[in-house]
């Protein structure tokens, strides 16, 4: 097949990105003096989830250092709903991953799936909570505040979430899910989080923002009363700050990588614009003829939630997955359209060449092709000839590498340098 040469193009992105991040951590808890909130000797819970957070460890180990000055006794728990197979050995497993370890931290890190029911909402929701957390004196939820993959509200993804699904662990998020097709997400979220302030002793938040860069860009300390009110306003920010693809149309896109680090659904589906999921909200664009993922991130632990919305894949991914924990994580989350396998091909060259025959009536080298490592990552892309004169048309994307044909090893494995 006559397959188009690709173009390497960067998008501008203005960020300000936190320098100095243990120092942003200081200053950001000063703001709210934790010894007001804390006291010494007290037990403190600090929440750790699954998703890949920008600079995660050095955050944890600055908070859990200012809670031992003030004489505290702090301890890690996953809070991370059905992820690492629901288990308590993967949750601990998937935050070790990101540096969060016993030995890095200091403290111990107590995993456990048993929870305590400490309430119910006005609907008659069951609120759950991790029992570790509910054993300690204080608890403090970190989060990163961001737009969610599935659903759109003026609370999405974040500390509220975090404490809902997170700390609710395997059991709260299989019923809240189930819940969620009758009531709509942020009502259930809202409303759990909201009876877990006043019925726990929620210390503070640590909300995290992250910019186009995937870099931390805000940290901010939110006493327990605010961090509803306040996570209204960090959303705002952070979808401004959420990086996208800035083509459209396209016949095929190339994602050499999905996982659960980077998206609950593998590929954010607010950058695919894609569900096959059918209460899931997405945008409308760009419009994607055909999705080609390439890889599954070691950071997944061989969950491949929502590799349904893949048209193709490659062996290589397929063998990688851990068939128990995706599907432990689809059944909860009321998602089993997500983990359908897409064809798959034993090479990368193959797999692409059986896409663009798939496209319509458009031939192989005027296809309109966008290659990416992630849906995080999006500064740099390589798109095909065919998207030049888009490229050049927009102020915020420059070209900066010459036309050439992709190149493939002696495996056909598509050679990437993203």
């Amino acid at each position: 097949m006559n397959l188009p040469k690709m173009v390497g193009v960067k998008q501008k992105f203005n960020t300000n990105s936190i320098k100095d991040i243990r120092k942003a951590v200081r200053s950001t808890l000063a703001t709210i003096r934790p010894e007001k909130y804390v006291s010494p000797g007290e037990s403190v819970a600090i929440t750790a989830g699954s998703r890949g957070i920008a600079n995660i460890a050095v955050i944890m180990a600055e908070l859990i250092a200012e809670l031992k000055r003030v004489g505290a006794e702090p301890f890690i728990v996953p809070a991370m709903g059905s992820h690492g197979g629901a288990n308590a050995e993967g949750q601990k497993r998937i935050i070790e991953h990101y540096g969060i370890t016993e030995e890095a931290m200091g403290v111990s890190i107590r995993s456990s799936m048993e929870v305590v029911q400490i309430g119910k909402t006005p609907e008659g929701i069951p609120v759950l909570l991790d029992q570790n957390a509910h054993q300690a004196d204080r608890i403090i939820v970190v989060n990163r505040v961001k737009p969610h993959t599935d659903f759109k509200g003026e609370i999405e993804s974040g500390l509220i979430k975090m404490m809902a699904i997170g700390l609710g662990k395997q059991k709260a998020a299989d019923h809240y899910h189930n819940v969620f097709m009758r009531l709509g997400h942020y009502h259930v979220l809202t409303s759990v989080a909201r009876e877990i302030i006043k019925q726990c002793p929620i210390a503070f938040g640590l909300a995290l923002v992250e910019n186009q860069r995937d870099e931390t860009e805000i940290i901010q300390a939110i006493p327990a009363a605010n961090i509803e009110e306040t996570e209204r306003e960090l959303l705002v920010v952070a979808k401004k700050l959420l990086p996208g693809i800035p083509f459209n149309p396209i016949d095929l896109l190339i994602v050499d990588e999905m996982g659960k680090n980077i998206s609950g659904t593998g590929m954010d589906q607010n950058v695919i614009a894609r569900t096959v999921i059918p209460y899931h909200q997405v945008p409308s664009k760009p419009q994607i003829t055909r999705i080609f993922v390439r890889d599954l991130t070691s950071d997944s632990e061989g969950n491949a939630t929502a590799i349904g919305n893949a048209d193709f894949t490659t062996r290589r991914l397929v063998d990688k997955i851990d068939h128990r924990a995706t599907n432990m994580n689809a059944i909860t989350s009321s998602c089993p359209e997500a983990v359908r396998i897409p064809p798959f091909f034993d090479n990368d060259r193959e797999t692409i060449e059986t896409a663009l025959n798939t496209i319509g009536e458009v031939a192989p080298q005027n296809a309109r092709i966008v290659h990416i490592k992630n849906t995080l990552m999006l500064e740099k892309m390589y798109i095909s000839e065919a998207l030049i004169a888009d490229a050049e048309n927009l102020n915020d994307v420059e070209i900066y590498a010459d036309p050439k044909y992709l190149e493939f090893d002696a495996q056909d494995k598509l050679v990437s340098d993203l």
